[in-house]
């Protein structure tokens, strides 16, 4: 497989194909996209002061030495969630949002991820 990055002259490029998916019913609802990098819009359901919700997102281009990244795009409320992958498997990871404000914040997050080829060798 070739390199997912080039580096040459100030010019990155990452990985070629993308997608985006919206969750359904509640913060918890797994999502399936099947694309190295993509766009999930979460549920706008409540999470509570200091609660955390994750979900899975099943995508048959992880590995599981594979590396998946995240960043929240978008949100309502600036500096008020904290997201990470909080586990990675074969045609899978899960991710986890953390709500760090002092209240219940309803908003539906925009988070990015892409995926790091890995290897266990």
């Amino acid at each position: 497989m070739p390199s997912l990055f080039e580096v040459t002259a100030g010019k990155l490029t990452g990985p070629t194909n993308g997608g985006s998916v919206t969750q359904a019913t509640n913060k918890t609802t797994g999502v399936t996209l099947n694309s190295e990098s993509g766009v999930i819009t979460m549920n706008n359901a409540a999470l509570g002061a200091a609660a955390e919700a994750t979900f899975e997102v099943t995508n048959d281009k992880v590995a599981a030495a594979d590396i998946p990244f995240v960043a929240i795009a978008s949100v309502g409320t600036a500096g008020s969630y904290v997201a990470g992958v909080s586990a990675v498997a074969a045609g899978s990871f899960k991710i986890t949002v953390t709500n760090v404000s002092a209240g219940s914040l309803s908003e539906a997050l925009v988070i990015n991820f892409g995926l790091f080829k890995g290897s266990a060798s």
